[in-house]
Parts: C-alpha cells; sequence; structure tokens
C-alpha cells in the first residue's frame, strides 16, 4: 500500500516539476511569440505500470499538460510555440538500473517482463530519444503540437 507522501513526492517532482518549469519558460515564449517545449512523459502514462501508481499517474498527467499547454498557446499566440512531449519506453539509466538488471547484468524479473512485451526484445539505449527530440525542435515539426512521440521499441503496442 502507498503512503499519501510517496504519492506527493512523485506528484511534485514529475508532474509540478514539468508545470513549474513550462510555467517560467512560456513566459519567455509568449513575449517573443516563439519556442519550443519538449516535455519527458513515459510509455506507463499510457499502460500503466504496476506497483507504480503515483508514477503512471504523473506521467499521464504530462501527457494531458502538454496537450493542454499546446492548445492554450497556439490559440493565444500562434503557431510559433509548439509544446509536444516524448513518451521512452524502458531504457536503462543508473535511476531504474537494480529495477531490471542483476549485478551481473543479467535481466531482473521486472526486465524480463519489459523484454517479453517488447517486440524488439531490448532496452532502449538513451541516444535513441535524440531523434525524436531533434525532430520535434526541427522545422520539419512545424506543424506538430499536442503530440505525444512514443520511442518504446513497441512495448506500447503490444499485450501479452
Amino acid at each position: 500500500r502507498m503512503k499519501e507522501s510517496d504519492w506527493d513526492d512523485v506528484m511534485n517532482t514529475n508532474l509540478k516539476g514539468v508545470y513549474n518549469c513550462t510555467k517560467s519558460i512560456s513566459r519567455i515564449m509568449m513575449k517573443q511569440r516563439y519556442g519550443k517545449i519538449v516535455n519527458m512523459t513515459s510509455v506507463v502514462g499510457l499502460t500503466g505500470n504496476a506497483g507504480q501508481a503515483n508514477y503512471a499517474a504523473a506521467k499521464a498527467g504530462i501527457s494531458n499538460f502538454t496537450a493542454y499547454m499546446a492548445h492554450e498557446t497556439a490559440k493565444k499566440f500562434g503557431e510559433g510555440i509548439r509544446v509536444n512531449a516524448i513518451a521512452p519506453g524502458f531504457f536503462i539509466t543508473e535511476q531504474n538500473r537494480a529495477l531490471l538488471t542483476n549485478p551481473d547484468g543479467s535481466y531482473t524479473e521486472r526486465g524480463k517482463d519489459v523484454i517479453r512485451q517488447t517486440p524488439f526484445g531490448r532496452m532502449g539505449k538513451p541516444e535513441e530519444l535524440c531523434g525524436t527530440i531533434q525532430y520535434l525542435m526541427s522545422d520539419a515539426a512545424a506543424f506538430v503540437t499536442g503530440t505525444v512521440a512514443v520511442v518504446d521499441g513497441g512495448f506500447n503496442i503490444f499485450a501479452m
């Protein structure tokens, strides 16, 4: 059972953190009527995550907030401000390494579950997010706002 303080900590870090950053930077963008925001959500914001309802809810909130901000800025300031998000799947980082891998580098049971759910059959590499970020920041995405780009090796499309 989750403590309310655990819920609050994750909401404050993830959802409120994105809100505060967006609030700060969007003031500048609104004055100049130009800018691009790419928020980081997660595939678990789309699918849920066993044992981490707080994290999944916060990430779902980021997706919703991204859509809200995209709509508001477009209506008030035109197409010069774009707001999008990326929903990474599972990437091994220092934050989740112990959850997904054993000390010998083999996958934990949770890691094996993720691999079984991912059609590509592997975890992502952090640098594999760069192309999507570059696209969303570029003029090639001039007509893209309010989108959540999923980068997950197919995790989100496969149901066991």
